[in-house]
């Protein structure tokens, strides 16, 4: 086998080495990505699952010794090192501590939901996964990152008869997927808007801090996103789960309105 190459270091400074894993669970697609956002917004750091505090280390069963300077820059490690620490020593665990004392779990229709979906504070709001109807439009209306832009999620995806407004966050040009930040009306009033039409809601991604049961891998959950503007119930099937501190990291995917 050959040797695989290592990742440049992007300082000499000593701060906290990405793993090179491009594994996508911070929400960028590489740590290239992730480490060019840091000098900006050194926060973004907490998102990396392998460089958690609260991170569960199946040899030791024990946390990492320092907490890491989210203020100091990043850079990379090689693959072969970083895969062979971050391999069996990461087991983020599938399970949350049901909150007796969290608040009512209704919708504004007084149905029951299993727990409210939070937005990452960095964001504007929260982050929704879509393919327009003509996935073609993502390239013929050159939707770029920081795009504002407007549609309605039409039908058996979702049905909400609210349009929505966002801003983009990533855009794939050959697919026709955005993932963009759901908004209020008032910057496509203000500053413009490129207008999706109808597009499908392929998943949701954000925060859970209160839940009535267990969330697990692998099942379906009804739950309301906190910001929306009708407060109805969602259904969605959990196909990614994060523990960080104080709450968890959730994709749900699949989704139903009602």
């Amino acid at each position: 086998m050959g040797k695989l190459p290592s990742f440049p270091n992007m300082n000499n400074a000593g701060g906290p080495v990405l793993p090179g894993l491009d594994c996508g669970t911070c929400g960028f697609r590489t740590c290239a990505e992730l480490a060019a956002r840091l000098a900006a917004e050194p926060a973004l750091l907490k998102r990396c699952l392998y460089l958690s505090e609260d991170r569960f280390d199946a040899s030791s069963r024990t946390q990492p010794e320092a907490p890491i300077d989210s203020a100091a820059p990043a850079a990379f490690a090689s693959p072969c090192e970083s895969r062979t620490q971050a391999a069996g020593s990461v087991c983020p665990p599938d399970r949350f501590a049901v909150d007796e004392c969290a608040p009512t779990y209704r919708d504004s229709l007084d149905r029951e939901i299993d727990f409210y979906l939070e937005h990452f504070p960095e964001d504007p709001g929260p982050r929704e996964i879509i393919i327009p109807h003509n996935p073609m439009i993502t390239r013929e209306m050159d939707i770029q990152p920081g795009d504002i832009l407007i549609g309605r999620p039409l039908g058996m995806s979702c049905g909400c008869p609210i349009t929505h407004c966002g801003i983009a966050c990533e855009v794939d040009k050959r697919t026709g997927v955005i993932v963009w930040c759901v908004t209020g009306p008032l910057d496509p009033r203000s500053k413009g808007f490129k207008d999706l039409g109808y597009y499908i809601a392929e998943g949701y991604e954000g925060l859970v801090k209160h839940t009535r049961r267990e969330i697990r891998i692998g099942e379906r959950y009804f739950f309301q996103p906190r910001m929306c503007m009708l407060q109805w119930r969602h259904s969605g099937l959990v196909n990614f789960l994060n523990r960080i501190p104080g709450c968890l990291q959730v994709r749900l995917e699949g989704l139903w309105i009602g």
